[in-house]
C-alpha cells in the first residue's frame, strides 16, 4: 500500500512530471525501471548467473506487485504523462535498525531514476519526499545501503546530511559487495 492519495505536479524546466503513489497497476513497468536503473549501474561488476538471480528477486512483476500491496513498503513515482522518470521505494521499519540507537529508523531502499535522467532534478525531488514521509511517519532516522565505489549516490546523500555509521554486505547472487550503511537523523 502506498502514503497518501495526491500528486504532486512538478515543473522540471523542459519537463513536466508529477510524484504519485504507486499502484498495483504500476508493476510491470516499475520491475522494467528498476531492472534498467540497477543494471545501467552495476551490469558490468557482476557474473551473468548472479546478476539474474538477484533481477529475478528483486524486480519481476510479482516481487513489486508484493510489495506494493505490502503497507511495510511506500512508493513514490516521478511520472511524466505515464512514462517513469524515477522512483523511490521506503520501508518501515527499517531492515538496519541493528546498526544504530534511533528509535524509529525507516529505510530509504531504492531511489532511482530512469537512464538518461539522471541530473535533471528528479533524484533531489524524490528525496524532499523521502525526508518529508519520514517525518510525517514520526521517524527519528532514514536509514540506506550504498556501494562502496558509489562515489556520485555518497557525495548525493551527503549534500542531505546522511553519514556512513557502519560497513554491511550486499549480495547479487552469490557475489558479496561492500556497503555503506549511511544514515539521517531527523529533528524534531
Amino acid at each position: 500500500m502506498t502514503s497518501g492519495t495526491s500528486s504532486d505536479a512538478i515543473e522540471g524546466g523542459a519537463q513536466d512530471y508529477i510524484l504519485r503513489p504507486a499502484f498495483l497497476s504500476d508493476a510491470a513497468e516499475l520491475a522494467k525501471l528498476g531492472r534498467e536503473s540497477f543494471c545501467a549501474s552495476f551490469e558490468h561488476l557482476y557474473a551473468a548467473e548472479d546478476l539474474s538471480a538477484f533481477l529475478e528477486s528483486a524486480y519481476t512483476p510479482q516481487v513489486v506487485e508484493q510489495e506494493i500491496a505490502d503497507d511495510r513498503y511506500i512508493h513514490k513515482l516521478a511520472d511524466e504523462e505515464g512514462a517513469l522518470l524515477g522512483y523511490c521505494k521506503m520501508s518501515d521499519p527499517s531492515g538496519y535498525i541493528e546498526y544504530s540507537d534511533a528509535v524509529k529508523p525507516i529505510a530509504l531502499n531504492q531511489l532511482y531514476t530512469a537512464p538518461g535522467m539522471t541530473g535533471r532534478g528528479i533524484g533531489a525531488r524524490l528525496m524532499g519526499w523521502a525526508i518529508a514521509e519520514a517525518k510525517q511517519r514520526g521517524c527519528d532516522a532514514i536509514q540506506l545501503s550504498v556501494w562502496s565505489e558509489n562515489f556520485g549516490a555518497q557525495r548525493f546523500y551527503e549534500r542531505y546530511g546522511f553519514k556512513k555509521i557502519a560497513d554491511i554486505d550486499f549480495w547479487v547472487g552469490s557475489h558479496r559487495d561492500d556497503e555503506f550503511l549511511f544514515e539521517k537523523r531527523l529533528g524534531d
